[in-house]
């Protein structure tokens, strides 16, 4: 298992955005499901505060896969969350929970995440938050 992935997942967890940035290259690219392609750490910090103000979320059942040079990995978890404020073109948030199945894959530069890509099925969130 890679430690740095394992250190963001924990500070995920958490609710540390200093320390998920702090397990990032400078120029991370970030994969957002459904979006655009975001880069650099001041783009991360950007998404992570919209996802605070608007969801709360916990990963659960996390299995971590690292290939043996420790440049790429993977995961598979469920996200536990709630929706707090609604997002604009999703539907209006009134508190509701949920439970998705994710993943997320990376690539790492040294000690430091150069690319995170997370997919989850949209259509499964929005059918349970609707």
């Amino acid at each position: 298992m890679n430690a740095t992935i394992q250190r963001y997942f924990e500070a995920f967890n958490a609710g540390d955005t200093d320390a998920m940035i702090a397990c990032l290259a400078d120029d991370v690219a970030h994969h957002v499901n459904e979006g655009n392609v975001r880069r650099g750490k001041d783009a991360f910090a950007d998404f992570c505060a919209h996802m605070t103000a608007s969801y709360r979320e916990t990963l659960t059942d996390m299995v971590i896969f690292a290939n043996p040079d420790g440049t790429r990995a993977a995961a598979e978890y469920t996200v536990n969350g709630t929706y707090l404020q609604t997002d604009p073109g999703l539907p209006e948030a009134r508190g509701q929970t949920y439970v998705l199945p994710a993943g997320s894959f990376f690539e790492l530069s040294g000690d430091k995440i150069s690319r995170v890509t997370t997919y989850y099925n949209l259509g499964d969130w929005t059918a349970q938050v609707s």
